[in-house]
């Protein structure tokens, strides 16, 4: 729970700024609100992949600790940027670096301890893992920092709706959460790692982060699917606000498509482990198919102006968001190995990041083409990643295997 903490706090930080924009859209373009809401996988995307590597030297603790402050960090700049497009960029860039220090080693921590408890808890009644069964540390990451998602902007939303000075006092909340998540980390006890073979090799023979990362699973299942994940999110939470009218509630209004789209997310997770069990591409598929008819229900709702579609459309995209994440840090920390696990988990939280680009895409093709037609042709571009799950696992040679 302590870890999982942290990971809360910082994702609350990273995704309030979906509600807080509204402040923004006066004195920025489309484009630049956007932009901004995008702009922190700039720091997050190398912070994951060299944060990994850090925290197994330096231990989960310490990279957590310095994430946590950098994420109060970002917010104060932020704070202080009076709206300038420049500082709140600079503020944002933070946010990421903070984000980026955070959920990888995170993952990677939660996961440890998760498999701890679990390893106490065997053969006793009431063990501390009693419950905690195989998956059990990705789906506590994945509600964790779900959660934060949604509790942020939700929250924020409301600040900004009826409280004054929202762009000040939204962020002072982040900021007092931080300094309540810090004590509760710094209590938060360390698995030692197994210890490296000699010649720097570990001892796990299948620990290598590139033999993982080169598998036909990971190439075929994860890598065409993870961009998805935060695909399907953000084109729910960050784009069909802005293209759907809501009247004199946008703030709020934004808050509650970012609560649904990220609350289906959670609510689905449970179910996506027990089908995981039965056949891992299961998830995956439905999934990537939730992704294809949320994107059409998306064009149908911008063509239609509907709010009741809205949150029917955020429901579809964020069980999507929900099934690919749980599935897909489970199958990258089942590739894995000890020493590599906070790398590939890295690796993975970048390809997801690569879907924060896709607000910008609806935004600026939509300019040429009408919004709807983008999110259509898009839908077309998830069918192709749905096939691939078919490469990863045929359903023939499914069939046998049950058989």
């Amino acid at each position: 729970m302590r870890p999982a903490a942290a990971v809360f706090t910082v994702g609350w930080g990273a995704n309030m700024f979906a509600s807080v924009l509204q402040v923004y859209r006066g004195n920025l373009d489309g484009s630049q609100v956007n932009g901004l809401f995008g702009a922190y996988a700039l720091g997050l995307v190398p912070a994951l992949l060299v944060m990994a590597g850090v925290s197994d030297r330096l231990g989960r603790r310490r990279v957590l600790l310095a994430a946590l402050a950098l994420s109060a960090l970002g917010s104060l700049v932020i704070l202080v940027s009076g709206g300038a497009f420049g500082t709140i960029l600079a503020g944002r860039i933070l946010v990421g670096v903070s984000a980026g220090s955070a959920f990888g080693p995170g993952t990677a921590w939660i996961r440890e301890l998760s498999e701890a408890g679990r390893a106490a808890g065997t053969g006793t009644a009431g063990g501390a893992g009693a419950g905690a069964g195989a998956g059990a540390g990705a789906r506590r990451s994945a509600v964790a920092l779900t959660a934060g998602f949604a509790v942020g902007p939700l929250l924020s939303g409301v600040i900004v709706q009826w409280l004054p000075a929202p762009e000040i006092s939204a962020y002072l909340v982040h900021i007092a959460l931080v300094a309540v998540t810090l004590p509760v980390v710094w209590r938060a006890p360390e698995r030692v790692l197994p210890a490296a073979g000699q010649g720097g090799r570990s001892s796990d023979p299948g620990d290598g982060p590139v033999r993982v990362l080169t598998t036909r699973l990971f190439l075929t299942a994860v890598l065409p699917t993870a961009p998805w994940v935060f695909g399907a999110a953000t084109v729910s939470l960050a784009a069909l606000p802005v293209l759907v009218p809501l009247g004199g509630y946008g703030a709020v209004g934004g808050g509650v498509v970012a609560a649904v789209t990220l609350g289906s997310g959670i609510a689905v997770q449970p179910w996506a482990r027990r089908r995981s069990r039965r056949s891992p591409a299961a998830p995956f598929r439905a999934g990537m198919a939730s992704v294809v008819v949320g994107l059409l229900a998306a064009a149908l709702t911008v063509a239609t102006g509907s709010r009741v579609l809205l949150l029917a459309t955020a429901v579809v995209l964020g069980s999507a968001y929900g099934l690919l994440l749980v599935s897909g840090l489970q199958l990258a920390e089942s590739l894995a190995g000890p020493r590599s696990m906070s790398t590939v988990i890295a690796v993975f939280y970048s390809l997801t990041y690569v879907g924060f680009a896709f607000p910008v895409l609806v935004q600026v093709l939509g300019g040429l083409w009408g919004p709807a037609s983008v999110l259509v042709a898009g839908s077309v571009l998830a069918v192709g990643s749905l096939a691939t799950t078919l490469l990863a696992w045929p359903l023939r040679r499914a069939s046998r295997s049950r058989a």
